[in-house]
C-alpha cells in the first residue's frame, strides 16, 4: 500500500496513548482503536509508522510494522479472552526444551548441561516451579505443582506480554526461556543461542547449510520484535 500521511505522533487518552496518522487516531483491523498503555511502547509503534513507506506516497508493507503487528494481536485476539493464549503456552512447561538433554556426544551433553541448567534453576527459584531433566527422547513428567507455578507466572502477564510471549516461546520451545524473557533476565540474542544450541554445536562439527541458516537468522528476527515489544511494554 502507499503511505499516506506525513506526520505520526502520539496523544494520552483515558485508557493510555493513541496513535496518529496526521493527527487521525489508528484503527485496528476491527474497528477499534489502537491504544497503548504505555508511552514507550506508544512511541516505538509510532516510529515505526513514521519510518514505513520513506516518504508520503512511498510503498509500505505491513511487514515494516511487526511492533503493530502484535499490539493487533494483544487488543484483538488476546484481551477479550486471555484464557486459550494462556493454556497455549503453558503447555510448554510439559515438554520444556531445556529439560531435554543428549546422551551423546558428550560434549554436547555436557554444554547442555552447563547452558540449560542455570535457566531451570532460575525457574526454580522465581517460580516455584522445579522441572526434571531426562536424557534421550523419552518423554519426562513434571510435577503438578511446577506446572500450576508456571501457568500462574504466565497468567499474570497482561496482553501485550502475552502477545511476545505467544511468539518467543513457540520459536524457542521452552517456555522458561519465554519467561526470562519477560522478566529481562535474558536478551533475545543469547535466548535464540539457547534455544538453537544443539543446531549451532552440529554447525561446529559439519559447517553451515545455507537453508538452516536462513531459518536462524527468521526465528532470531521474530524473536528480537517479541523481544523489544516486552521491553517497550515493561517501561
Amino acid at each position: 500500500m502507499k503511505r499516506f500521511w506525513d506526520d505520526v505522533t502520539i496523544e494520552p487518552t483515558a485508557d493510555g496513548f493513541a496513535v496518529l496518522l496526521d493527527g487521525k487516531p489508528m484503527r485496528l483491523p476491527g474497528g477499534g482503536l489502537l491504544c497503548v498503555r504505555g508511552e514507550s511502547l506508544a512511541r516505538g509503534v509510532a516510529a515505526e509508522w513514521q519510518a514505513a513507506g520513506g516518504a508520503k506516497c512511498g510503498e509500505m508493507s505491513f511487514a515494516d510494522t511487526p511492533l503493530t503487528r502484535l499490539v493487533g494481536t494483544a487488543h484483538e485476539r488476546i484481551a477479550p479472552d486471555p484464557g486459550p493464549t494462556i493454556e497455549a503456552l503453558s503447555a510448554y512447561g510439559e515438554s520444556d526444551l531445556l529439560c531435554y538433554r543428549v546422551e551423546a556426544p558428550e560434549a554436547l551433553a555436557r554444554r547442555q548441561a552447563r547452558e540449560w541448567q542455570p535457566w531451570l534453576d532460575w525457574a526454580a527459584l522465581t517460580f516455584d516451579a522445579p522441572l526434571r531433566v531426562t536424557s534421550g527422547v523419552a518423554h519426562v513428567r513434571q510435577s503438578e505443582s511446577s506446572l500450576r507455578a508456571l501457568r500462574a507466572a504466565v497468567a499474570r502477564l497482561d496482553p501485550v506480554m502475552l502477545a511476545g510471549l505467544g511468539v518467543a516461546v513457540p520459536l524457542l520451545g521452552s517456555l522458561v526461556l519465554g519467561l526470562a524473557l519477560t522478566e529481562d533476565r535474558l536478551d533475545a540474542d543469547t535466548a535464540h543461542a539457547l534455544g538453537a544450541l544443539e543446531e549451532l554445536f552440529q554447525v561446529e562439527f559439519w559447517g553451515e547449510d545455507a537453508e538452516a541458516t536462513a531459518r536462524r537468522r527468521g526465528i532470531a528476527a521474530d524473536l528480537a520484535v517479541a523481544a523489544r515489544l516486552m521491553a517497550l511494554a515493561r517501561t
